[in-house]
């Protein structure tokens, strides 16, 4: 397998028995067989086709925030669309980026642009990409409300543009999830607006994030979704669980909504601490948290 990803990537683009830990934002995970990092739709595409003749399972991978890989690693192909797959372009009001690139850095260079609209995602630590399988938002702002144009790679590898209507965007999902597409770059529709306060904005939700979530500590971002009329930190924190810890893995006493990676946490304990958080707000007010977090590979 390694020798056809090679021929189709060249060597360096290929790494072997790779630690996952180097790759997501817990900075735990334990060896992926193959990890790979196209440049191109193109290589992309064959390495999926590779990937299918062999009966290879893959993944998509961005920056690795908001996943959780077992501490047994992924057992298959793990694919890499970030910093070898973000060009970024902003014409008129019109923002076009790649898959890879950084929803802080597209907000960032739009706001400079003068464009407002996506203030929302100047401190989402993902990527393009999985802002557009998860329907990224915060702040009151989702993906869904900019997105007008998606180019995604189909499990059959056809590459087709979708609308945003036809992305079905909702509450922490898309078509993209529900069809195993691939997304290869969004194209989004600002406003323009005054320079000035498109700057505050992002400069205030900045601070926003810096005093209320703990960015000091290797985290997968928000672990539960937002249970309907609830808060899963409010929860979390009146059920008495904040600093709550298992082996390495700690509720975040800043944001109880946080599961924190406090020193050499394992999967295991990140997986042990998100079930006793469950079980004990379902216990104290009959709420079923669910996860945000994505977890693969093996346990």
């Amino acid at each position: 397998m390694v020798e056809k990803l090679q021929k189709i990537l060249g060597e360096a683009k290929v790494l072997v028995k790779e630690p996952m830990a180097s790759h997501t934002t817990f900075r735990i995970g334990g060896p992926a067989d193959y990890f790979v990092m196209p440049e191109t739709t193109e290589e992309l595409a064959k390495v999926l086709k590779l990937c299918k003749e062999e009966q290879m399972p893959y993944f998509i991978l961005g920056n690795g925030s908001n996943l959780l890989v077992g501490d047994k690693g992924f057992r298959g192909v793990v694919i890499q669309l970030y910093k070898n797959f973000d060009e970024l372009q902003i014409e008129g009001t019109k923002v076009t980026a790649k898959a890879g690139a950084m929803l802080i850095r597209v907000a960032k260079e739009a706001g400079k642009a003068g464009l407002t609209g996506l203030e929302f995602a100047s401190g989402i630590p993902g990527t393009i990409g999985g802002a557009m399988v998860m329907n990224a938002g915060a702040y009151g702002g989702e993906m869904k409300d900019v997105v007008t144009a998606v180019t995604v790679l189909t499990r059959d590898g056809e590459v087709k543009t979708l609308t945003g209507e036809e992305m079905n965007f909702r509450y922490r999902g898309s078509v993209v999830e529900d069809e195993g597409y691939i997304v290869l770059e969004a194209v989004m529709e600002l406003k323009k607006g005054n320079l000035e306060e498109i700057q505050a904005r992002i400069a205030e939700l900045s601070i926003q994030r810096k005093t209320k979530q703990p960015i000091e500590y290797p985290s997968a971002g928000s672990t539960f979704k937002r249970p309907e009329g609830y808060f899963a930190g409010k929860l979390i924190q009146d059920s008495g669980l904040r600093g709550y810890r298992v082996g390495g893995a700690q509720v975040s006493e800043k944001h109880c909504g946080f599961v924190i990676n406090a020193g050499e946490a394992t999967a295991a304990d990140v997986m042990q601490l998100m079930q006793d958080v469950s079980d004990k707000v379902n216990d104290q007010f009959g709420v079923t948290l669910e996860p945000e977090v994505k977890r693969i590979g093996e346990f």
